[in-house]
């Protein structure tokens, strides 16, 4: 099993500013790279200082001149927001730039706050069906000479300018969660990104078997990569361990109030959330983020990710934001790098 990084700039208040949080972004990218870790992801959202991130191709592009061995993924392009000619120029042209390291992750998106903003009326199944269009084009803009008419793009023969370096092209990455987004992607040559988010290791359970079963489906057809992007915290210590697992909970209260879309936003930032109502959420508790969440000391994570490796995982993906301080999450990777991944070493 390999080892990525997953990780955007990210803030719950107005306390640090953007350049210093770019400067602590591509310090944790070096030391990633550094570290030998296979991939670094990073991705597309809009308005939100939650998850600080509007073109993954242009912070690629400047990470490809920052490391020297990691694969550069976009983790993930929200695919409603593109169109295929845009989206197969600006990758094609950032594999190029950046040496024929890059990966696609593609999504649907999650936030109804963006799509209110950037496509007023889409809800989660028409952006589904968009990405599921979407992608074909774009192999076919790669490929060359092609037209396309269909529900949400119509366009004349188009060939990309510039083709990308990896030829075909990119491996292409769904993130899916639902069994009919894990069949298209093993029915269209992609692999899959999962994510259990909060929920327990019963979830990456189900998720590898909706993979697994959407396999099944296509036998006439290479079983592509699946990789897991969980929150992930190596401690130092008891009370270190404690503190991350809060900061997590304050995290997913986050997560899920720029979700639900039903608090006041004002200069890019959610209304605070007062303590007491982030402790009276069981289902984000402390010990539910610690339980859940891939939390603890260097063996404690090490005996998770085996049983990770164990179900079928390709790549273990370290999501690092969690609205703690830039040391935190920098002690927390250099300890993953040292003292977990040598368990994996061939």
């Amino acid at each position: 099993m390999k080892f990525s990084l997953f990780v955007h700039m990210e803030r719950l208040d107005a306390s640090q500013s953007h350049k210093s949080l770019y400067e602590e972004f591509v310090a944790l990218c070096e030391i990633a790279d550094k570290g030998g870790m296979h991939a670094i992801w990073t991705g597309e959202h809009h308005g939100m200082d939650f998850t600080i991130a509007p073109n993954p191709f242009v912070t690629i592009a400047d990470l490809a001149r920052r490391t020297s061995r990691a694969r550069l993924g976009t983790g993930t392009v929200i695919a409603p927001f593109w169109h295929p000619i845009k989206l197969a120029g600006e990758a094609a042209m950032t594999d190029i730039i950046c040496d024929g390291r890059l990966d696609i992750g593609i999504a649907r998106g999650a936030y109804s706050f963006e799509y209110e903003r950037l496509l007023p009326g889409l809800d989660a199944w028409g952006a589904g069906q968009r990405m599921r269009e979407l992608i074909p084009a774009v192999k076919g803009i790669w490929e060359g000479d092609y037209a396309h008419d269909g529900e949400y793009y119509k366009f004349p023969s188009t060939t990309s300018a510039p083709k990308p370096l990896q030829q075909p092209n990119p491996p292409i990455w769904v993130a899916a969660r639902d069994p009919n987004s894990h069949e298209f992607a093993v029915a269209n040559g992609c692999n899959v990104q999962v994510t259990p988010l909060w929920q327990g290791d019963e979830e990456v359970v189900a998720l590898m078997g909706r993979f697994n079963d959407a396999c099944a489906k296509n036998p006439d057809i290479d079983r592509p990569k699946i990789m897991l992007l969980r929150h992930t915290y190596v401690g130092s210590t008891e009370a270190d361990i404690t503190q991350a697992a809060h900061e997590l909970s304050v995290y997913y209260n986050y997560f899920f109030a720029w979700f639900k879309n039903e608090k006041p936003v004002k200069q890019g930032l959610i209304e605070r959330i007062p303590e007491e109502e982030i402790g009276a959420n069981a289902m984000l508790s402390d010990a539910v983020m610690r339980s859940n969440n891939v939390v603890g000391n260097a063996e404690t994570v090490i005996a998770r990710l085996k049983a990770y490796e164990a179900m079928g995982y390709d790549e273990y993906s370290f999501w690092i934001d969690t609205g703690m301080s830039f040391e935190r999450k920098k002690a927390s990777l250099e300890r993953f790098i040292a003292e977990v991944m040598p368990a994996f070493a061939e």
